[in-house]
């Protein structure tokens, strides 16, 4: 069956009936080059974004036409000489994946999808994955056009993160041939070298905003401005996987050679590691060149089972057995006694996990002891609070040698002073793989506001504020969003005590404000 009868207006096919009145289809000779490329045996749960994302590297995509009841999909150009590129790409030995299955791109018998004037558009879907595709060809100004280098940031590093972790992770996708890290603006970045534009494309979208462990360590992931990289060594900070020969830089380990298992002389940086051969070096045991092959990660980490294509989604890229050195409770001194409570602790600390219990201790009010949900959890609110101003003092953070807070025993005496929230209606990362978990920040001045109602005004938010005993500096809502606004206060520690008061402020009979610290500034 041609690919020309299966989307013809006139076609009585249930399957694609629908999407068929959508588009009008301007009939061609085929065999012939044309702007419109014909997909077949796309996955049933494949997404426009997933179709529009393998023509990107040749060019800019105008339309996007899926038929899932079919299993085809088409793809339309802005210019021929782009169709021409793909097709001859994907027919000359390399195969197009989708999901883990391999899908044929040949010419279409059509020469334009046309947009049927009295439907909107092939669907909502279609176009919101066509300008998330022109947002990503008007990025060449900040950031690479698509191309075979990445440049890769790891956002919440609480765990660390190296090289070979990351060649592990990105060849699950593809071959890898390069990285360079390297450690700018205090955070750590890496950039990765693929042989080609598509499998490049691929990683970015299978990894980008993935966790490599669960809730921190997230990918960050753009097409870098270099067409190649330059890699004079191989060490711990840089790889050239086509050259595993290459000095490690450390003159010691140069001067001299280990004789491999059959006689092979192995490079220096196998001598740094006593590896066996380059193969052995430069890839373990992954299976590198794509493919539903799993692989070990380094120190017993692992990823979820799967072609790496198939983890789409807010799925973590889990890396198993990591855990904090303590556990998940804190000990947290040096508060004022005067003016904390377990409420007040419960909030602050909810920013960077779900917070079970808080105790005040009886005899010394000054210090408390905070069980969170998990160990990581914990890790990251001392890592974020650790000599936090609250209240006036200096609050420390540190490991708690106990494993859980206790409740008190009935008829012992407490005065409120420990309480149980893990029933709280209030905690921030119930859901897995939540959006919070990717908007952690460090406490600072200015405050995200969230949940806020239609019809509350600019006004009305400052005035909650200020009858608070806080002095708002500046306010501004989000253009395309009316229920988020940042506000700025005069200090850190004005933001953090305006943040445990005003996170849960009644704005409405049905909305609750939501506070959390913003990365931004007004």
């Amino acid at each position: 069956m041609s690919n020309g009868a299966v989307l013809s207006p006139q076609s009585n096919h249930a399957d694609n009936n629908n999407d068929a009145k959508k588009v009008k289809l301007e009939p061609r000779s085929p065999a012939k080059p044309s702007r419109v490329v014909h997909i077949r045996n796309i996955p049933n749960d494949v997404t426009e974004a997933e179709i529009v994302h393998l023509g990107i590297p040749f060019g800019r995509v105008t339309n996007v036409l899926v038929l899932k009841g079919k299993n085809q999909a088409f793809l339309e150009m802005a210019d021929e000489g782009a169709a021409i590129s793909m097709v001859n790409y994907f027919s000359s030995g390399t195969s197009a994946q989708l999901r883990g299955r391999n899908v044929f791109v040949q010419y279409s018998n059509h020469v334009a999808l046309k947009t049927d004037q009295s439907h909107s558009n092939a669907s909502a879907a279609a176009q919101a994955a066509l300008q998330a595709a022109q947002a990503l060809a008007g990025q060449t100004e900040t950031q690479g056009g698509p191309n075979t280098v990445l440049r890769v940031i790891v956002e919440h590093m609480v765990y660390p993160v190296t090289l070979d972790v990351l060649f592990q992770i990105f060849s699950k996708v593809g071959r890898v041939l390069k990285i360079v890290t390297f450690t700018k603006n205090n955070t750590f970045q890496a950039l990765i070298q693929y042989p080609d534009v598509v499998t490049a494309q691929a990683a970015k979208l299978t990894l980008d905003g993935q966790n490599i462990y669960n809730s921190c360590c997230t990918l960050r992931i753009e097409y870098s401005k270099l067409s190649s990289l330059n890699v004079k060594y191989n060490n711990d900070k840089s790889r050239d996987y086509t050259n595993p020969t290459l000095p490690t830089g450390d003159h010691n380990l140069d001067a001299f050679a280990i004789t491999g298992g059959a006689g092979v002389l192995a490079s220096p940086f196998q001598a740094m590691h006593g590896l066996a051969s380059p193969l052995t070096a430069a890839y373990g045991s992954a299976s590198v060149g794509g493919g539903g092959a799993d692989f070990i990660l380094p120190s017993g980490f692992s990823l979820p089972g799967g072609s790496a294509s198939a983890a789409l989604g807010p799925a973590a890229l889990r890396l198993s057995g990591q855990q904090c050195s303590s556990g998940a409770v804190l000990l947290v001194s040096n508060l004022n006694e005067e003016m904390v409570t377990p409420d007040a602790l419960f909030t602050l600390f909810g920013v960077y996990g779900d917070v079970h219990r808080v105790k005040i201790l009886f005899n010394k009010k000054d210090t408390a002891l905070i069980q969170m949900a998990e160990p990581h959890q914990a890790q990251l609110a001392m890592t974020h609070l650790d000599k936090l101003k609250l209240y006036g003092k200096q609050l420390r953070a540190m490991p708690s040698k106990h494993q859980g807070v206790q409740m008190p025993k009935e008829g012992q005496p407490d005065a409120g002073l420990t309480k149980d929230f893990i029933n709280s209606a209030l905690h921030r990362f119930k859901k897995p793989g939540s959006k919070n978990y990717q908007n952690i920040y460090p406490p600072s001045s200015t405050l995200h506001l969230s949940n806020i109602p239609p019809n509350v005004t600019e006004e009305e938010i400052k005035n909650a504020f200020t009858a608070a005993n806080f002095a708002p500096q500046a306010f501004k809502f989000f253009p395309k969003d009316r229920k988020m606004a940042l506000i700025q206060l005069g200090s850190v520690e004005e933001a953090v005590a305006a943040l445990i008061k005003m996170h849960n402020y009644q704005l409405s009979d049905s909305s609750h404000l939501r506070v959390s610290f913003s990365k931004s500034t007004i």
